[in-house]
């Protein structure tokens, strides 16, 4: 199967390493790049980040957004990148995962992680979205993106997005 649609790419990064994943990918299938940003900033020092961020997976905290996409139904397909925070994603992809309806939609999770892969992320996501087809993901460890070239045009391949040709709608 050939994606023909229009592509998104929603991403929240921390570190950066999500982001460039989700720049690569953007540049490979020719998609939208939207950027997942809470209100509060989370803090810059990963010490902190990680017991803010372990705070809202137990609390089940949704942070709030700066925005959401204006028009989601535009789209056929949705890649959703993020870290692996305690075992999942943080809890903006969660929030930005609630705020939308993705009905219909195919879902391609990737995620960044040091080790702990993808958790439970894709549980977690086809919790969220039923509706929606939940592909399969691709866990990018210690991403800088030198290597990965090949394991993301692979999964986009299995996925059945295309890379390279592909016109922008």
């Amino acid at each position: 199967m050939v994606e023909t649609g229009k592509i998104l790419i929603a991403f929240f990064s921390h570190s950066g390493n999500t982001r460039r994943a989700a720049e690569d990918i953007a540049a490979r299938v020719k998609g939208d790049l939207f950027e997942i940003k809470t209100v509060a900033d989370y803090p810059s020092d990963y010490s902190s980040t990680t017991k803010v961020a372990r705070k809202e997976l137990l609390d089940g905290l949704r942070p709030a957004l700066t925005e959401t996409v204006a028009n989601v139904a535009a789209y056929d397909t949705v890649i959703i990148g993020f870290p692996n925070w305690w075992g999942t994603m943080p809890m903006a992809v969660f929030s930005f995962l609630e705020a939308h309806d993705f009905s219909g939609k195919k879902l391609l999770p990737f995620c960044s992680h040091g080790g702990g892969g993808l958790g439970r992320s894709v549980r977690d996501i086809r919790a969220l979205v039923p509706r929606a087809t939940v592909r399969d993901a691709l866990a990018l460890q210690d991403y800088d993106g030198r290597g990965a070239g090949d394991a993301i045009a692979e999964w986009l391949s299995v996925c059945g997005v295309r890379c390279g040709d592909r016109e922008s709608r």
